[in-house]
């Protein structure tokens, strides 16, 4: 669908504002700016065919075909941002991904005000290309904010290791291991890796990142038609976190290390050339956790905070 070119003369009521920041770094609601209003957006994708999540030039990504539909749909005069709970690579897909937004009250439609409250999940459904779809629409509880108030973040990597049970139907959202995997060994080899670590031998490094993070599952399952599913949950993921993670357990699921290595992995103060990273196809975001609504404020207020070393409690 081609965009829609802005008009110059576009009221000025029909312009997205940009949201202010408050001290304790939350972005200004209906509440406090009466002009704009926070939406929740719950979508899915198939990431086969996007650059990953974030707006990139020149690129087809999750955020730049939902921002450039947004505008068009709502006739603003440029692109509004949009916040995700989990910023997926290329090829990775999603069935939970969350977004928020900030839109204005209302809008300009054949000469009328119109509200958005029953009306943007029908327009937006309508104007996305056929790999994304809009699960729900709704307008967000005060102080959310879909990456910080985000409790944790479940997703699950899915393997074939039988080349006669493999399903090409499947094939865009299914990775292949070239040797059987013991799943028994794998779940004992992920037992270990489970609470707070500093993951950096699992993550790709950023500058004034920190890669220790909490893990509260990892667990590889072989369901009965063959394939393995390993589900992984945790407060955040640093970069190719996951399907880092994934490749460490699939040498030690084809016997080429033992389960404790992993754990040894742990006390490395980079990267580890040792670790696989397993192809982007296989890995989806699941679900993505929130607190109660009276809650989220107070919970991103505490996700801002840079993560330090603390003791495990028992």
């Amino acid at each position: 669908m081609s965009q829609t070119t802005p008009r110059p003369d576009r009221p000025a009521a029909a312009r997205t504002a940009r949201p202010q920041l408050d001290p304790a770094g939350r972005a200004e609601t209906a509440a406090d700016d009466p002009s704009t209003v926070r939406w929740r957006l719950d979508l899915a994708y198939d990431g086969t065919d996007f650059a990953g999540w974030a707006k990139q030039p020149g690129l087809r990504t999750v955020q730049g075909q939902l921002e450039d539909r947004l505008a068009q749909v709502l006739r603003l005069d440029r692109p509004v941002a949009v916040t995700c709970a989990g910023r997926t690579d290329a090829g990775v897909h999603a069935r939970g991904q969350v977004c928020h937004v900030d839109l204005p009250a209302t809008v300009e439609r054949h000469g009328q005000r119109l509200a958005l409250v029953d009306r943007l999940a029908v327009w937006l459904s309508r104007a996305l290309p056929d790999d994304i779809a809009l699960r729900t629409a709704q307008v967000a509880a005060p102080g959310f904010d879909a990456r910080f108030s985000a409790l944790s973040r479940r997703y699950v990597y899915r393997l074939w290791d039988d080349p006669a049970a493999v399903d090409p139907i499947r094939r865009r959202w299914v990775a292949r291991s070239q040797q059987p995997l013991d799943c028994a060994a794998m779940a004992e080899a992920a037992g270990g890796l489970l609470g707070l670590h500093d993951f950096t031998a699992f993550c790709r490094a950023r500058p004034g990142a920190t890669a220790i993070r909490r893990l509260t599952r990892l667990e590889p399952v072989r369901r009965p038609d063959g394939l393995i599913e390993l589900t992984v949950t945790a407060d955040a993921f640093c970069h190719s976190m996951v399907r880092s993670l994934a490749g460490a357990l699939t040498l030690v699921g084809q016997g080429r290390r033992q389960p404790d290595w992993l754990v040894g992995l742990l006390d490395r103060p980079d990267r580890s050339g040792e670790v696989p990273v397993l192809p982007a196809g296989g890995l989806t975001l699941e679900e993505v956790v929130y607190p109660p609504a009276d809650q989220l404020a107070a919970r991103a207020a505490q996700s801002r905070r840079v993560r330090v070393w603390e003791c495990e409690q028992p």
